[in-house]
């Protein structure tokens, strides 16, 4: 497990539903990307609302229902990590919107395994 504290960076990956990859969704296809090249980890948020570029309102309301409602995709990671993710975007993300910030990790953990056989106590 890597160690990721203190100034990182984070990036956020503004998409649509029905972008993709390879004839794959592309926010699935990104996360499995981004965890093949050994980032520290990535978020997809699927949004119930929003607009972009072309001022399109997408939205979950049952009355307008759309096909193409946002994504987000956060990424947090050193900024080493996050300059070999541009050329990643460049190549899968033909459209959207990437931002970039500065964030301070406080704690980046993952939690402890249970030993082989033991009930998980955070299963549901």
């Amino acid at each position: 497990m890597r160690v990721l504290t203190g100034d990182q960076v984070m990036a956020r990956i503004f998409i649509g539903e029905s972008d993709t990859w390879q004839h794959r969704p592309l926010a699935s296809a990104l996360l499995e990307r981004l965890r093949r090249e050994g980032f520290a980890g990535a978020t997809v948020f699927h949004g119930v609302a929003g607009f972009g570029a072309r001022s399109i309102i997408h939205t979950s309301h049952l009355l307008d229902l759309s096909a193409d409602l946002p994504i987000v995709v956060e990424v947090v990671d050193t900024q080493e990590h996050i300059d070999r993710l541009v050329p990643i975007l460049d190549e899968m993300v033909p459209s959207g919107l990437v931002t970039l910030e500065p964030v301070h990790v406080l704690r980046y953990a993952a939690g402890a395994r249970p030993a082989p056989g033991t009930p998980d106590p955070n299963a549901k």
